[in-house]
């Protein structure tokens, strides 16, 4: 029988239209990319921006050539329809979610397909680590910060970063794991005290689900690939596409593929 776990079947429940929400958990072993659609016009200075910042944005993958819906690296792709959801932006700001986007696909669409803290989750789970929005079955917990990012272009503003909650001994243990994989955000930027990098109230996160913080736990917090989403906001591009947060492509790419041994 077919492995339904699989990244290419996942794809396929995604392409028709079985599955529309958070990846976080699914496909365990493989890479997990955020996602981001922009003119060419605008390419090379997003490019810039992503080499300026790997911690939050790690580039795994473009497509071959502008207006190519493929990006062979990671598999048998249409990146118009392997995404849960895409949040398409307008003049900086962000419409409505959309199952795919087809009918905006362009002939100049460039495509950037960036690392994402899921894929060390299962790293974090594979060690007895208990990853909080996976064991509450919920989107991760995504805050913006006033970590500033180094600007090209257009492309402007702070970091966003994702939380999960540990004891003490084990966020050091997570430190230890996720310094491994540096292309999909690596160590923590920050643990502890949530406001010393700009954030009022853990309860309310700008993106994705509260998690529970249980007596004795610290916040940790990583780069988030939801920070290109900002600068796209910051930028105010005629016309960009991202994924939804929390909703990424399931790629081909095995995570032991992109780790420092």
């Amino acid at each position: 029988m077919p492995d339904t776990r699989s990244p290419q079947a996942i794809r396929a429940r995604i392409r028709n239209g079985e599955h529309g929400g958070n990846t976080s958990g699914l496909a365990p072993g493989f890479v997990q990319c955020n996602l981001v659609i922009l003119p060419q016009a605008h390419a090379h200075d997003f490019l810039r921006f992503c080499q300026a910042n790997p911690r939050p944005c790690p580039l795994i993958a473009m497509n071959p050539s502008p207006g190519d819906p493929s990006l062979p690296r990671l598999g048998a792709i249409d990146i118009r329809r392997d995404v849960p959801r895409y949040r398409v932006f307008e003049d900086g700001r962000a419409g409505d979610d959309r199952a795919d986007i087809q009918s905006l696909w362009r002939d100049d669409l460039v495509v950037f397909a960036l690392g994402c803290s899921f894929s060390f989750e299962e790293a974090l789970l594979s060690d007895g680590l208990d990853v909080r929005n996976i064991s509450e079955g919920v989107n991760v917990p995504m805050y913006r910060t006033d970590i500033p990012c180094t600007p090209a272009g257009p492309f402007t503003g702070n970091m966003v970063v994702s939380m999960r909650p540990f004891l003490a001994a084990d966020a050091i243990r997570a430190i230890q794991i996720c310094t491994r994989f540096p292309s999909v955000h690596g160590a923590p930027v920050h643990l502890g005290d949530p406001s010393a990098i700009g954030i009022g109230d853990l309860a309310r996160p700008d993106f994705g689900n509260q998690v529970s913080l249980r007596d004795g736990e610290m916040p940790v917090f990583w780069a988030c690939g939801v920070t290109p989403q900002v600068a796209l906001e910051n930028a105010r591009l005629p016309f960009a596409i991202t994924h939804s947060p929390g909703c990424m492509l399931v790629t081909d790419l095995r995570n032991s593929q992109l780790a420092i041994l």
